[in-house]
């Protein structure tokens, strides 16, 4: 699957390496020249140039990616590049800070299919490691939220449906999908969900069983 990954920081660095280490096409969008000799020392194609120009991304090969991620630490940078990418039918995902007004946030989220927040997250990865290492520790991420894992059965009314197309709501939010016996990892696009299968999803703390309903009939 080939990705554009915009912004090589913290997040954007992470991010790349891991979609590499599952064999994934990486090419690395930044306008930091330092960020840029970095990225292509650890042998990913770079592109030097601003995430948010039209040019720049067709030079890194929008036109032909699956996904893009727009993973700057800039909000406004972040947003174009989504609105760019969807204009060429790929998947985006789009980085906010957690200072974002919700008005702003509510714009925001129209332009992308994802919204992410590292800084959230980040503490939500830290501690779920510190619990069990893995996605299957269950525990509070904040006041009112949990991560959760649910078990696919065969008679669940989401066999079959595409991951990204399952919608909770305002209840929740999957963030990992694996197969029976492997590790839980970002769905992809066109991963359709099977018996046997477990999702880890961020869901509302008073919602769980609303969740647990929708996926589990």
């Amino acid at each position: 699957m080939r990705i554009l990954v915009v912004g090589f920081g913290r997040v954007g660095a992470r991010t790349a390496r891991v979609l590499d280490a599952e064999g994934h096409e990486v090419t690395v969008v930044d306008d930091d020249h330092g960020k840029v000799l970095r990225a292509r020392e650890r042998g990913f194609t770079t592109i030097e140039g601003d995430g948010g120009d039209r040019s720049v991304l067709e030079t890194g090969g929008i036109d032909e990616v699956a996904a893009i991620g727009g993973l700057t630490g800039t909000v406004e940078t972040n947003h174009r590049i989504c609105r760019i990418g969807s204009e060429y039918g790929c998947r985006t995902v789009m980085r906010l800070s957690e200072d974002v007004d919700p008005e702003v946030y509510d714009r925001y989220e129209a332009d992308a299919d994802e919204v992410i927040y590292p800084e959230r997250f980040g503490a939500a990865g830290a501690k779920t490691a510190i619990l069990g290492g893995d996605f299957n520790a269950l525990g509070d991420l904040t006041e009112g939220l949990q991560l959760i894992v649910v078990r696919i059965d065969a008679d669940a009314p989401v066999v079959g449906d595409h991951v990204n197309e399952i919608d909770l709501g305002d209840h929740g939010r999957i963030y990992a999908h694996g197969r029976d016996g492997d590790p839980l990892t970002i769905p992809l696009p066109g991963t359709a969900v099977e018996t046997g299968d477990r999702l880890a999803i961020l869901a509302v703390t008073g919602a769980i069983e609303d969740v647990e309903s929708t996926l589990l009939g």
